[in-house]
């Protein structure tokens, strides 16, 4: 038997999770189902994964780490705010949504999975937060990078830009008109770029050395 580490493993049932998740829904996903898609024991699956509810929590996880991927790809953060926004959610918006509807209604489902579960809605939390602060960071990266301002906080910008994506997600969800959709994605850019009006950091101006000063050196 070939051996495959820990973590191979791990990352080898956490997709095939998302591929189970994304076909037929988080009520209908078993572990069997999972542990039969990523090709191992069903007691290995136990064994890595001893309650759903871990499972879920590291489909999760793996999801922020792709869209953050996603929306730092070929960012040029020196470019500034309103750049790392249009480029990040059109690039994340091109990649993870257009094509890729399944995934996003495994996501929403996730969320009503986890406020309906023993875990109290900790699932449900812990996936917006993360999704909220990986927006909110790659904006203040930029922001940081380019020498701007923004009118707002940078976590009202993340869960404003959330939230607008969310609703815009969901009616794609509904009704999958790919003009439209991305219609509405560019006049929702538009409107958080005026939102969050970033402009440059105003830099003062050097010192002037005094005469005195400059004739006991």
């Amino acid at each position: 038997m070939v051996y495959v580490k820990a973590s191979e493993r791990e990352e080898q049932i956490v997709a095939a999770a998302i591929t189970v998740l994304s076909d037929v829904g988080v009520p209908a996903t078993t572990l069997r189902a999972v542990a039969a898609e990523a090709g191992v024991p069903l007691g290995t699956l136990h064994y890595v994964f001893p309650t759903k509810d871990q499972l879920l929590r590291s489909v999760i996880t793996t999801l922020i780490r792709d869209i953050s991927a996603v929306l730092r790809a070929e960012l040029e953060l020196d470019k500034g705010v309103e750049h790392a926004l249009r480029h990040g959610v059109t690039s994340f918006w091109e990649k993870l949504v257009d094509s890729r509807i399944g995934l996003q209604i495994m996501q929403y489902e996730l969320m009503t999975y986890s406020l309906r579960s023993e875990a109290g809605g900790n699932l449900a939390q812990l996936q917006y937060e993360r999704y909220s602060s990986v927006v909110t960071e790659f904006c203040e990266q930029a922001a940081q990078a380019a020498g701007e301002r923004c009118a707002v906080g940078f976590d009202t910008l993340g869960r404003l830009a959330l939230a607008q994506i969310d609703g815009l997600i969901l009616q794609y969800v509904a009704k999958p008109d790919v003009g439209r959709a991305r219609r509405d994605l560019g006049q929702a850019l538009d409107m958080l770029v005026l939102f969050a009006d970033p402009q440059p950091v105003a830099r003062s101006a050097p010192r002037r050395r005094s005469p005195a000063h400059i004739d006991r050196e």
